[in-house]
């Protein structure tokens, strides 16, 4: 649809540098930065309040990547909305650089919170949503976990405190795309049923197509309206959504592709933004 031709020029700008980057550094987690790459754009795009000529803005929204090794969706998104140049990601995972592989706030702007340990993102951002209140702020915060995350009892308690607290000035996305590094999560650690898990939890529960961005528009909508309680959007997504020989495929959760795979992928990915731009 024509009023959703921003977000997806986006993100298919964000998943070409994403690839680049992960080919190029010959390392990174290109399979499940992939598959948030359109939740990433619309956030960006249109949902969060931020300015890239004031990354540190006291009242702008946060926001938490507490799958925090998918730094391929999130600094190319960075970049596209000129937080930095995209010249920047030709250092990424390099000594010579400063973009890590999991997310750093000390030396990249826009980056809210240092993540990597899983489960420790969403409970910053569940501090950041507790400040805000205190603080009569009326920032939001948003946290994007992946759905293997879930096996990680942390993120249980900081979903006990959010409820109690009553953020409903917090926003979770949880990455669904039925895969982590060993596997399908209904192998490793059976973490559904996800939507009755945060109900029981407290949370105000949205499910939403994470590749659709019409229906990632009415989950944002619907989660910012939310009154008394956080809420938590379940998007279901293909894991190395774009390139196909990595869809669907646990295999490419942390592993770069090789010189023929990436001109394989490049390619794909290429035409599918010529289209957009057609």
């Amino acid at each position: 649809m024509q009023h959703n031709k921003p977000l997806a020029v986006l993100a298919a700008k964000g998943r070409l540098l994403a690839m680049e980057a992960v080919y190029t550094a010959a390392s990174g987690h290109i399979g499940g930065s992939l598959s948030a790459m359109d939740i990433l754009a619309t956030l960006y795009g249109e949902v969060m309040r931020v300015d890239p000529q004031n990354p540190a803005d006291p009242n702008r929204d946060r926001f938490v990547l507490s799958k925090g090794h998918c730094t391929p969706a999130l600094y190319p998104i960075l970049a596209l909305r000129g937080f930095f140049p995209t010249a920047d990601l030709n250092l990424f995972r390099s000594v010579e650089g400063h973009m890590s592989g999991h997310a750093e706030m000390r030396h990249v702007k826009g980056v809210d919170m240092s993540t990597g340990s899983l489960g420790q993102g969403i409970s910053a951002a569940v501090g950041m949503a507790m400040a805000g209140k205190l603080d009569g702020k009326d920032y939001r915060v948003y946290a994007l976990l992946g759905d293997g995350e879930l096996g990680e009892g942390q993120v249980w308690e900081a979903s006990m405190a959010a409820s109690k607290y009553k953020l409903d000035n917090l926003t979770a996305i949880v990455d669904v795309n039925g895969l982590q590094i060993d596997g399908p999560t209904a192998e490793v650690m059976p973490v559904e049923p996800i939507d009755a898990k945060f109900a029981a939890f407290g949370w105000h529960v949205i499910k939403a197509d994470g590749h659709d961005f019409d229906s990632l528009r009415a989950a944002f909508k619907e989660a910012s309206e939310t009154k008394g309680s956080p809420a938590v959007i379940l998007a279901k997504t293909v894991k190395g959504k774009g390139v196909s020989y990595m869809e669907d495929v646990a295999d490419w959760h942390g592993k770069a592709p090789g010189d023929e795979a990436y001109e394989t992928a490049r390619a794909e990915l290429e035409a599918a933004l010529a289209r957009l731009e057609a």
